[in-house]
């Protein structure tokens, strides 16, 4: 068996975990449908400075005037802009070897295998905890806001991105029990209405949601409403990436409605989530040297013989445009 020197065993380590994390970001957002949408609309966008800023179009100019001949026009100054102020968050995880399992793989061979598990585990621990976060409601400490905190069940509840919903009826995203709000609870035989219902009310001209997330109840009954409607169960687009996904027709739309949640998923329960992703809507923000990739070098405890590398990000979901975004419950 060649004999390798610890720290070269050591220095492998570290310059393949950099190299595969050129890719975490895409392996993130391969991840989530939510994730894959919002790169593929833009929605990966960088910041710098100590907040994430989103500029928001609050108001209009209050100018507009019919006129003839000589009447006045009406050139009056408006203030039509403000920012939403959203914190960073910080998350990592780490990819540690001890020396004894260094020494134990001390071939080339040995030493790939060892090495290929801790940063695949690594990788799945990232993937699977920020997607977690992302249906969560930024409780926990330096938890990015996810979406129940953007798509609140609450129109009207708590400041988010330094704005008061209470004061700010601009700032609110919609909200639909289907009971409450479409007379009946959610069924196979009324989810294309109720999910049209939610498209109208939040679409202007063009712009309106570009996704459909559903929990695994509320997809499960589309998915029979395709059936007994159309005679046919058709697959959305994202079907093509790997993620279960239907086709939605109604309200000038064709949308994918995805399957979201899973185990271990914070994502609430007989919930569809109609979502504008990209630019004018919602985003992942992040700051430029912290994208999901390795950072602070090849690390070793002065107290423990092991070798310790991190990964992670640091960044947070905003949103520029409260208007197109909603959610259903039942």
């Amino acid at each position: 068996m060649a004999i390798v020197s610890n720290d070269k065993l050591t220095e492998a380590f570290s310059l393949a975990l950099e190299d595969r994390s050129r890719g975490y970001a895409d392996l993130v957002s391969n991840a989530n449908a939510i994730l894959s949408v919002m790169k593929q609309k833009g929605g990966m966008k960088t910041f710098s400075g100590p907040t994430i800023r989103e500029r928001l179009l609050y108001a209009e100019s209050g100018t507009y005037v019919r006129y003839s001949g000589y009447d006045f026009l009406n050139p009056a100054p408006a203030e039509l802009f403000s920012d939403a102020e959203f914190t960073p968050k910080l998350a990592a995880v780490s990819v540690t070897l001890s020396g004894e399992d260094i020494l134990k793989n001390s071939g080339p061979n040995q030493l790939k295998d060892v090495m290929e598990e801790h940063i695949s585990a690594a990788e799945r621990e990232l993937t699977d905890r920020f997607v977690e976060d992302l249906h969560s409601a930024g409780t926990l400490t330096n938890q990015i806001g996810g979406l129940q905190l953007a798509v609140p069940t609450v129109e009207d509840s708590g400041t988010y991105g330094g704005i008061d919903r209470a004061a700010v009826p601009l700032w609110r995203t919609g909200s639909y029990d289907a009971t409450t709000d479409f007379g009946a609870a959610t069924t196979a035989a009324n989810i294309h209405d109720q999910y049209t219902r939610v498209l109208i009310n939040h679409s202007r001209g063009k712009n309106g949601p570009n996704l459909i997330a559903a929990d695994a109840t509320h997809f499960r009954l589309f998915q029979a409403a395709l059936v007994a409607i159309q005679r046919v169960t058709k697959e959305g687009k994202l079907s093509t990436l790997g993620f279960p996904s239907l086709a939605f027709a109604g309200a000038g739309y064709e949308l994918d409605v995805v399957l979201e949640g899973g185990i271990g998923s914070a994502m609430p329960s007989n919930t569809t989530y109609f979502l504008k992703l990209g630019e004018d809507g919602l985003r992942f923000r992040y700051h430029p040297d912290r994208n999901f990739v390795a950072f602070g070098g090849k690390q070793r405890p002065v107290n423990q013989d092991a070798v310790v590398q991190h990964l992670g990000f640091y960044g947070n979901l905003t949103l520029a445009n409260p208007l197109f975004q909603a959610k259903l419950t039942d």
